[in-house]
Protein backbone atom coordinates (compact mmCIF):
# COMPACT_ATOMS: atom_id res chain seq x y z
CA UNK A 1 0.00 0.00 0.00
CA UNK A 2 2.81 2.50 0.33
CA UNK A 3 3.35 2.19 -3.57
CA UNK A 4 -0.61 3.33 -3.21
CA UNK A 5 0.50 6.31 -1.31
CA UNK A 6 2.87 7.59 -3.12
CA UNK A 7 0.87 7.96 -6.20
CA UNK A 8 -1.76 9.29 -4.79
CA UNK A 9 0.76 12.26 -3.43
CA UNK A 10 2.07 12.77 -6.67
CA UNK A 11 -1.34 12.78 -8.14
CA UNK A 12 -2.93 14.95 -6.16
CA UNK A 13 0.29 17.66 -6.95
CA UNK A 14 -0.53 17.11 -10.80
CA UNK A 15 -4.18 16.91 -10.41
CA UNK A 16 -4.64 20.74 -8.68
CA UNK A 17 -1.59 21.87 -10.49
CA UNK A 18 -3.70 20.92 -13.91
CA UNK A 19 -7.10 22.71 -12.38
CA UNK A 20 -5.47 25.93 -12.07
CA UNK A 21 -3.63 26.12 -15.26
CA UNK A 22 -5.93 24.40 -17.75
CA UNK A 23 -6.45 27.89 -19.60
CA UNK A 24 -3.92 25.88 -22.42
CA UNK A 25 -3.86 21.98 -23.02
CA UNK A 26 -0.50 20.95 -21.48
CA UNK A 27 1.36 18.01 -22.88
CA UNK A 28 1.68 15.12 -20.27
CA UNK A 29 3.93 12.26 -20.67
CA UNK A 30 2.53 8.30 -20.28
CA UNK A 31 3.96 8.27 -16.21
CA UNK A 32 2.16 11.55 -15.92
CA UNK A 33 -0.81 10.30 -16.82
CA UNK A 34 -0.39 6.89 -14.97
CA UNK A 35 0.30 8.86 -11.95
CA UNK A 36 -3.25 10.63 -12.13
CA UNK A 37 -4.73 7.33 -13.43
CA UNK A 38 -3.19 5.88 -9.84
CA UNK A 39 -4.68 8.44 -7.88
CA UNK A 40 -7.85 9.65 -9.03
CA UNK A 41 -9.77 6.28 -10.89
CA UNK A 42 -12.77 5.63 -9.33
CA UNK A 43 -12.88 2.11 -9.86
CA UNK A 44 -9.52 2.05 -8.46
CA UNK A 45 -10.50 3.85 -5.29
CA UNK A 46 -13.95 1.54 -4.89
CA UNK A 47 -11.16 -1.30 -4.51
CA UNK A 48 -9.25 0.30 -2.40
CA UNK A 49 -12.63 1.29 -0.10
CA UNK A 50 -13.22 -3.18 -0.49
CA UNK A 51 -9.95 -3.46 1.09
CA UNK A 52 -10.46 -1.38 3.78
CA UNK A 53 -13.81 -3.42 4.35
CA UNK A 54 -12.20 -6.18 4.32
CA UNK A 55 -9.31 -5.53 7.15
CA UNK A 56 -12.14 -3.78 9.52
CA UNK A 57 -14.02 -7.67 8.67
CA UNK A 58 -10.66 -9.21 9.61
CA UNK A 59 -10.74 -7.33 13.18
CA UNK A 60 -14.56 -8.04 13.66
CA UNK A 61 -13.21 -11.30 13.06
CA UNK A 62 -10.66 -10.91 15.80
CA UNK A 63 -13.24 -9.09 18.58
CA UNK A 64 -15.49 -12.44 18.67
CA UNK A 65 -12.79 -13.84 21.24
CA UNK A 66 -12.39 -10.37 23.20
CA UNK A 67 -15.12 -10.45 26.55
CA UNK A 68 -18.75 -9.57 26.27
CA UNK A 69 -19.75 -6.93 28.98
CA UNK A 70 -23.80 -6.60 29.13
CA UNK A 71 -26.14 -4.66 31.38
CA UNK A 72 -29.23 -5.64 32.00
CA UNK A 73 -32.13 -3.61 33.90
CA UNK A 74 -36.05 -5.22 34.33
CA UNK A 75 -38.81 -2.96 37.06
CA UNK A 76 -41.81 -4.79 36.94
CA UNK A 77 -45.23 -3.30 38.69
CA UNK A 78 -48.15 -6.37 39.58
CA UNK A 79 -51.22 -5.11 39.61
CA UNK A 80 -52.47 -9.03 40.17
CA UNK A 81 -49.56 -11.10 42.17
CA UNK A 82 -48.86 -14.37 40.33
CA UNK A 83 -50.84 -17.87 41.50
CA UNK A 84 -48.60 -20.78 42.54
CA UNK A 85 -50.31 -23.51 44.16
CA UNK A 86 -49.03 -25.41 47.04
CA UNK A 87 -50.07 -29.09 47.82
CA UNK A 88 -52.37 -29.55 51.02
CA UNK A 89 -49.92 -32.38 52.55
CA UNK A 90 -47.55 -29.55 53.05
CA UNK A 91 -49.87 -28.11 56.17
CA UNK A 92 -50.89 -32.20 57.14
CA UNK A 93 -53.92 -32.32 54.83
CA UNK A 94 -54.48 -35.22 52.46
CA UNK A 95 -52.02 -35.92 48.82
CA UNK A 96 -53.02 -34.65 45.95
CA UNK A 97 -54.68 -31.65 47.23
CA UNK A 98 -53.50 -28.13 46.20
CA UNK A 99 -54.81 -24.43 46.93
CA UNK A 100 -54.01 -21.34 45.02
CA UNK A 101 -51.71 -18.74 47.20
CA UNK A 102 -51.24 -15.48 46.02
CA UNK A 103 -47.13 -14.90 46.30
CA UNK A 104 -44.62 -11.86 45.97
CA UNK A 105 -44.84 -7.69 46.57
CA UNK A 106 -45.95 -5.70 43.30
CA UNK A 107 -43.18 -4.14 42.91
CA UNK A 108 -39.86 -5.79 41.46
CA UNK A 109 -36.60 -4.36 40.53
CA UNK A 110 -33.93 -6.04 39.05
CA UNK A 111 -30.16 -5.59 38.22
CA UNK A 112 -27.34 -6.71 36.43
CA UNK A 113 -24.44 -7.09 34.72
CA UNK A 114 -22.87 -10.09 33.22
CA UNK A 115 -20.01 -11.25 31.44
CA UNK A 116 -19.42 -13.74 28.39
CA UNK A 117 -15.95 -15.04 27.40
CA UNK A 118 -15.03 -17.65 25.06
CA UNK A 119 -12.21 -19.75 26.03
CA UNK A 120 -11.84 -22.21 22.77
CA UNK A 121 -13.87 -21.21 19.84
CA UNK A 122 -12.45 -23.11 16.64
CA UNK A 123 -15.12 -21.24 14.44
CA UNK A 124 -14.38 -17.99 15.41
CA UNK A 125 -10.44 -19.60 15.31
CA UNK A 126 -11.19 -20.46 11.50
CA UNK A 127 -12.85 -17.09 10.70
CA UNK A 128 -10.27 -15.23 11.56
CA UNK A 129 -7.99 -17.51 9.40
CA UNK A 130 -10.37 -16.95 6.74
CA UNK A 131 -10.14 -13.30 6.95
CA UNK A 132 -6.48 -12.80 7.01
CA UNK A 133 -6.60 -14.80 3.76
CA UNK A 134 -9.28 -12.53 2.71
CA UNK A 135 -7.49 -9.33 3.51
CA UNK A 136 -3.96 -11.05 1.96
CA UNK A 137 -6.44 -11.42 -1.72
CA UNK A 138 -7.83 -7.89 -1.07
CA UNK A 139 -4.39 -6.48 -1.09
CA UNK A 140 -3.64 -8.55 -4.39
CA UNK A 141 -6.96 -7.56 -6.29
CA UNK A 142 -5.72 -3.67 -5.21
CA UNK A 143 -2.76 -4.31 -6.83
CA UNK A 144 -4.32 -6.12 -9.57
CA UNK A 145 -6.33 -2.97 -10.58
CA UNK A 146 -3.56 -1.19 -10.28
CA UNK A 147 -2.50 -3.16 -13.44
CA UNK A 148 -5.74 -2.91 -15.42
CA UNK A 149 -5.84 0.84 -14.67
CA UNK A 150 -1.56 1.17 -16.09
CA UNK A 151 -2.55 -1.25 -18.63
CA UNK A 152 -5.63 0.93 -20.01
CA UNK A 153 -4.20 4.28 -19.40
CA UNK A 154 -0.87 3.22 -21.99
CA UNK A 155 -3.36 1.13 -24.56
CA UNK A 156 -5.06 4.78 -24.84
CA UNK A 157 -1.88 6.62 -24.39
CA UNK A 158 -0.26 4.35 -27.60
CA UNK A 159 -3.27 4.61 -29.46
CA UNK A 160 -3.60 8.52 -29.18
CA UNK A 161 0.32 8.61 -30.36
CA UNK A 162 -0.34 6.33 -33.54
CA UNK A 163 -3.75 8.07 -34.64
CA UNK A 164 -1.72 11.59 -34.37
CA UNK A 165 1.34 9.84 -36.25
CA UNK A 166 -1.51 8.45 -38.87
CA UNK A 167 -3.00 12.11 -38.64
CA UNK A 168 0.92 13.40 -39.91
CA UNK A 169 1.20 11.14 -42.46
CA UNK A 170 -2.62 12.20 -44.02
CA UNK A 171 -1.94 15.70 -43.59
CA UNK A 172 1.07 15.31 -45.50
CA UNK A 173 -0.46 13.26 -47.92
CA UNK A 174 -3.56 15.88 -48.58
CA UNK A 175 -0.57 18.57 -48.83
CA UNK A 176 1.01 16.67 -51.76
CA UNK A 177 -2.39 15.88 -53.35
CA UNK A 178 -3.17 19.39 -53.44
CA UNK A 179 -0.69 20.96 -55.25
CA UNK A 180 -1.48 17.64 -57.47
CA UNK A 181 -4.54 19.01 -57.87
CA UNK A 182 -3.35 22.57 -58.61
CA UNK A 183 -0.67 20.87 -61.35
CA UNK A 184 -3.74 18.50 -62.93
CA UNK A 185 -5.87 21.61 -63.11
CA UNK A 186 -3.01 23.54 -64.54
CA UNK A 187 -2.49 20.76 -66.96
CA UNK A 188 -6.12 20.57 -67.48
CA UNK A 189 -6.62 24.35 -68.72
CA UNK A 190 -4.04 23.72 -70.82
CA UNK A 191 -5.78 20.87 -72.64
CA UNK A 192 -2.55 18.62 -71.32
CA UNK A 193 -4.64 16.35 -69.18
CA UNK A 194 -7.97 14.86 -69.82
CA UNK A 195 -10.86 15.88 -66.87
CA UNK A 196 -11.04 12.79 -65.69
CA UNK A 197 -7.49 12.74 -64.50
CA UNK A 198 -8.81 15.76 -62.17
CA UNK A 199 -11.82 14.54 -61.27
CA UNK A 200 -9.49 11.69 -59.67
CA UNK A 201 -6.77 14.15 -57.82
CA UNK A 202 -9.94 16.24 -56.51
CA UNK A 203 -11.80 12.94 -55.25
CA UNK A 204 -8.69 12.00 -53.89
CA UNK A 205 -8.02 15.38 -51.92
CA UNK A 206 -11.53 14.93 -50.95
CA UNK A 207 -11.37 11.42 -49.12
CA UNK A 208 -8.21 12.58 -47.53
CA UNK A 209 -9.82 15.72 -45.69
CA UNK A 210 -12.39 13.42 -44.56
CA UNK A 211 -9.61 10.93 -43.00
CA UNK A 212 -8.52 14.12 -41.52
CA UNK A 213 -12.10 14.96 -40.00
CA UNK A 214 -12.19 11.39 -38.87
CA UNK A 215 -9.07 10.99 -37.09
CA UNK A 216 -9.03 14.83 -35.65
CA UNK A 217 -12.40 13.23 -34.03
CA UNK A 218 -11.08 9.78 -33.33
CA UNK A 219 -8.29 11.74 -31.42
CA UNK A 220 -10.67 13.87 -29.32
CA UNK A 221 -12.26 10.69 -28.43
CA UNK A 222 -9.72 8.62 -27.30
CA UNK A 223 -8.59 12.09 -25.38
CA UNK A 224 -11.85 12.04 -23.68
CA UNK A 225 -11.61 8.37 -22.45
CA UNK A 226 -8.12 8.84 -21.09
CA UNK A 227 -9.54 11.63 -19.31
CA UNK A 228 -12.48 9.47 -17.56
CA UNK A 229 -9.85 6.66 -16.63
CA UNK A 230 -7.35 9.42 -15.39
CA UNK A 231 -10.12 10.91 -13.30
CA UNK A 232 -9.73 14.05 -14.39
CA UNK A 233 -12.89 16.68 -15.54
CA UNK A 234 -13.66 16.53 -19.27
CA UNK A 235 -12.90 20.32 -20.36
CA UNK A 236 -9.53 20.02 -18.87
CA UNK A 237 -7.32 20.99 -21.84
CA UNK A 238 -4.99 17.71 -22.25
CA UNK A 239 -2.30 16.72 -25.14
CA UNK A 240 0.25 14.28 -25.32
CA UNK A 241 3.39 13.96 -27.60
CA UNK A 242 2.97 12.47 -30.65
CA UNK A 243 6.74 11.14 -31.14
CA UNK A 244 6.89 7.42 -29.86
CA UNK A 245 10.35 6.76 -28.45
CA UNK A 246 10.99 3.50 -30.25
CA UNK A 247 14.06 2.08 -27.47
CA UNK A 248 15.49 -1.79 -27.24
CA UNK A 249 13.15 -3.21 -24.40
CA UNK A 250 14.97 -4.56 -22.03
CA UNK A 251 13.02 -7.58 -20.09
CA UNK A 252 12.74 -7.48 -16.51
CA UNK A 253 13.14 -10.93 -14.61
CA UNK A 254 9.26 -12.21 -14.31
CA UNK A 255 7.64 -12.02 -11.26
CA UNK A 256 4.76 -13.84 -9.90
CA UNK A 257 1.24 -11.89 -11.54
CA UNK A 258 -1.27 -10.63 -9.38
CA UNK A 259 -3.79 -12.88 -10.83
CA UNK A 260 -1.57 -16.47 -10.04
CA UNK A 261 -0.90 -14.79 -6.38
CA UNK A 262 -4.69 -14.51 -5.70
CA UNK A 263 -5.48 -17.59 -7.06
CA UNK A 264 -2.84 -19.17 -4.74
CA UNK A 265 -4.27 -17.11 -1.77
CA UNK A 266 -7.99 -19.17 -3.11
CA UNK A 267 -6.24 -22.01 -2.64
CA UNK A 268 -5.43 -21.53 0.88
CA UNK A 269 -9.08 -20.09 1.25
CA UNK A 270 -10.66 -23.38 0.72
CA UNK A 271 -8.19 -25.26 2.61
CA UNK A 272 -8.68 -23.21 5.68
CA UNK A 273 -13.23 -23.64 5.41
CA UNK A 274 -12.40 -27.34 5.12
CA UNK A 275 -10.34 -27.20 8.23
CA UNK A 276 -12.96 -25.14 9.73
CA UNK A 277 -15.95 -27.42 8.84
CA UNK A 278 -14.09 -30.17 10.37
CA UNK A 279 -13.23 -28.03 13.17
CA UNK A 280 -16.84 -27.60 13.58
CA UNK A 281 -16.82 -30.80 15.56
CA UNK A 282 -14.88 -30.15 17.68
CA UNK A 283 -16.62 -28.94 21.24
CA UNK A 284 -16.76 -25.50 22.25
CA UNK A 285 -15.86 -23.88 25.79
CA UNK A 286 -16.95 -20.30 27.33
CA UNK A 287 -17.20 -18.72 30.81
CA UNK A 288 -19.47 -17.03 32.14
CA UNK A 289 -20.34 -14.86 34.87
CA UNK A 290 -23.14 -12.52 36.51
CA UNK A 291 -23.50 -10.18 39.44
CA UNK A 292 -27.04 -7.85 40.37
CA UNK A 293 -29.36 -6.56 42.80
CA UNK A 294 -33.06 -7.96 43.08
CA UNK A 295 -34.90 -5.31 44.58
CA UNK A 296 -38.58 -5.83 46.10
CA UNK A 297 -41.30 -3.44 46.93
CA UNK A 298 -44.70 -2.89 48.90
CA UNK A 299 -46.51 0.04 49.07
CA UNK A 300 -49.04 0.36 51.97
CA UNK A 301 -49.97 -0.45 55.24
CA UNK A 302 -49.33 -1.30 57.52
CA UNK A 303 -45.47 -0.18 56.23
CA UNK A 304 -44.11 0.22 52.67
CA UNK A 305 -40.51 -0.85 52.06
CA UNK A 306 -38.46 -1.81 49.26
CA UNK A 307 -35.34 -3.52 49.34
CA UNK A 308 -32.03 -4.87 48.01
CA UNK A 309 -30.73 -8.47 47.41
CA UNK A 310 -27.64 -9.31 45.58
CA UNK A 311 -27.04 -12.08 43.06
CA UNK A 312 -24.46 -13.54 41.63
CA UNK A 313 -22.93 -16.39 39.83
CA UNK A 314 -19.87 -17.91 37.83
CA UNK A 315 -20.54 -20.63 34.99
CA UNK A 316 -18.87 -22.66 32.53
CA UNK A 317 -20.00 -23.81 28.94
CA UNK A 318 -19.22 -26.40 27.16
CA UNK A 319 -21.51 -27.32 23.57
CA UNK A 320 -20.59 -29.60 20.84
CA UNK A 321 -22.72 -30.90 18.12
CA UNK A 322 -23.89 -35.15 18.38
CA UNK A 323 -25.91 -35.39 14.98
CA UNK A 324 -26.91 -33.09 12.75
CA UNK A 325 -28.64 -35.07 10.29
CA UNK A 326 -24.99 -35.59 8.04
CA UNK A 327 -24.97 -31.64 7.21
CA UNK A 328 -21.44 -31.16 8.24
CA UNK A 329 -20.33 -34.22 6.28
CA UNK A 330 -22.04 -33.02 3.16
CA UNK A 331 -20.17 -29.69 3.74
CA UNK A 332 -17.01 -30.79 3.74
CA UNK A 333 -17.43 -33.09 0.97
CA UNK A 334 -18.56 -30.01 -0.99
CA UNK A 335 -15.78 -28.07 0.27
CA UNK A 336 -13.54 -30.94 -1.01
CA UNK A 337 -14.63 -30.44 -4.29
CA UNK A 338 -14.11 -26.78 -4.31
CA UNK A 339 -11.05 -27.02 -3.02
CA UNK A 340 -9.80 -29.30 -5.91
CA UNK A 341 -11.43 -26.83 -8.43
CA UNK A 342 -9.04 -24.46 -6.21
CA UNK A 343 -5.89 -26.35 -6.83
CA UNK A 344 -7.16 -26.88 -10.93
CA UNK A 345 -7.39 -23.06 -11.37
CA UNK A 346 -3.84 -22.25 -9.95
CA UNK A 347 -2.59 -24.65 -12.61
CA UNK A 348 -4.66 -23.41 -15.08
CA UNK A 349 -3.72 -20.17 -14.86
CA UNK A 350 0.17 -20.52 -14.65
CA UNK A 351 0.18 -22.54 -17.78
CA UNK A 352 -1.70 -19.68 -19.61
CA UNK A 353 -0.08 -17.21 -18.11
CA UNK A 354 3.12 -19.14 -19.25
CA UNK A 355 1.38 -19.27 -22.83
CA UNK A 356 0.50 -15.70 -23.13
CA UNK A 357 4.33 -14.69 -21.94
CA UNK A 358 5.92 -16.86 -24.70
CA UNK A 359 3.38 -15.34 -27.57
CA UNK A 360 4.25 -11.58 -26.19
CA UNK A 361 7.77 -12.42 -26.56
CA UNK A 362 7.40 -13.77 -30.13
CA UNK A 363 4.96 -10.86 -31.54
CA UNK A 364 7.71 -8.30 -29.73
CA UNK A 365 10.29 -10.34 -32.04
CA UNK A 366 8.45 -10.24 -34.88
CA UNK A 367 6.78 -6.52 -34.69
CA UNK A 368 10.62 -5.47 -33.67
CA UNK A 369 11.99 -7.16 -36.99
CA UNK A 370 9.07 -5.60 -38.93
CA UNK A 371 9.47 -1.89 -37.94
CA UNK A 372 12.70 -1.75 -39.63
CA UNK A 373 11.87 -3.37 -42.78
CA UNK A 374 8.20 -1.07 -42.51
CA UNK A 375 10.38 2.48 -41.94
CA UNK A 376 12.51 1.15 -45.15
CA UNK A 377 9.37 0.99 -47.05
CA UNK A 378 8.09 4.24 -46.18
CA UNK A 379 11.48 5.81 -47.12
CA UNK A 380 11.48 4.29 -50.55
CA UNK A 381 7.62 4.75 -50.90
CA UNK A 382 8.42 8.29 -50.20
CA UNK A 383 11.23 8.55 -52.39
CA UNK A 384 9.11 7.22 -55.24
CA UNK A 385 5.95 9.46 -55.13
CA UNK A 386 8.41 12.36 -55.07
CA UNK A 387 10.21 11.21 -58.04
CA UNK A 388 6.75 10.19 -60.06
CA UNK A 389 5.64 13.70 -59.19
CA UNK A 390 8.60 15.73 -60.60
CA UNK A 391 8.49 13.05 -63.77
CA UNK A 392 4.76 13.96 -63.78
CA UNK A 393 5.13 17.85 -64.17
CA UNK A 394 7.78 16.80 -66.36
CA UNK A 395 5.53 15.14 -68.95
CA UNK A 396 7.68 11.67 -68.45
CA UNK A 397 4.48 9.66 -66.44
CA UNK A 398 0.71 10.27 -66.86
CA UNK A 399 -1.18 10.51 -63.74
CA UNK A 400 -2.28 6.54 -63.26
CA UNK A 401 1.56 6.36 -62.03
CA UNK A 402 1.54 9.30 -59.54
CA UNK A 403 -1.39 7.95 -57.95
CA UNK A 404 -0.05 4.09 -58.06
CA UNK A 405 2.78 5.56 -55.82
CA UNK A 406 0.73 7.64 -53.34
CA UNK A 407 -1.11 4.39 -53.14
CA UNK A 408 1.95 2.52 -52.19
CA UNK A 409 2.57 4.88 -49.80
CA UNK A 410 -0.16 5.20 -48.12
CA UNK A 411 -0.31 1.27 -47.55
CA UNK A 412 3.86 1.33 -46.26
CA UNK A 413 2.67 3.99 -43.97
CA UNK A 414 -0.18 1.93 -42.92
CA UNK A 415 1.76 -0.80 -42.66
CA UNK A 416 4.15 1.29 -40.49
CA UNK A 417 1.60 2.03 -38.09
CA UNK A 418 0.33 -1.13 -37.39
CA UNK A 419 3.78 -2.42 -37.17
CA UNK A 420 4.16 0.13 -34.26
CA UNK A 421 0.73 -0.69 -32.34
CA UNK A 422 1.79 -4.62 -32.67
CA UNK A 423 5.09 -3.45 -30.47
CA UNK A 424 3.79 -1.79 -28.26
CA UNK A 425 0.98 -3.77 -27.37
CA UNK A 426 3.47 -6.57 -27.20
CA UNK A 427 6.09 -4.57 -24.87
CA UNK A 428 2.90 -3.98 -22.85
CA UNK A 429 1.77 -7.74 -22.69
CA UNK A 430 4.97 -8.94 -21.54
CA UNK A 431 5.19 -6.67 -18.34
CA UNK A 432 1.73 -7.62 -17.47
CA UNK A 433 2.16 -11.43 -18.10
CA UNK A 434 5.80 -11.14 -16.23
CA UNK A 435 4.06 -9.14 -13.15
CA UNK A 436 6.48 -6.20 -14.13
CA UNK A 437 3.84 -3.64 -15.22
CA UNK A 438 4.01 -1.78 -11.88
CA UNK A 439 7.59 -1.36 -11.96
Amino acid sequence: MKLVNIHKQIGLLLFFALQSSYSQAQVWSLQTCVDSALSHNKSLQMVQNEFELVEYRSQEAKAALLPKVFFQGDYRYFSELPYQLLPQSFFGGPKGVFREVQFGVPHTISTAVSLQMPIYDPQALGTIATQKVQQDIGQLQVRKTQEHVVLEVSNLYYTIQIAKNQLAFVSSNLENSRKLEQLTQLLYEQELAARTDWDKVILQVSQLETNTIQLESQIENLLQSLRFVMGVRPEIPLDIDENIAFEKFIEEDPVQTSDLLIQEQKVQLSELQLKTIRNSKIPKLSLYGSYGQSGFGYGGNPESFLKFFPVSFVGAQVSFPIFNGTVTQKKIQQSRIGLENARLQEVLVQDQREMLLSQSKMNLNIAENQIATYQSQVNLAESVYKRMLLQHQEGLVGLTDVLLAENSLRESQQLYLQGMVDYLKATLQIKNHSGTLLN
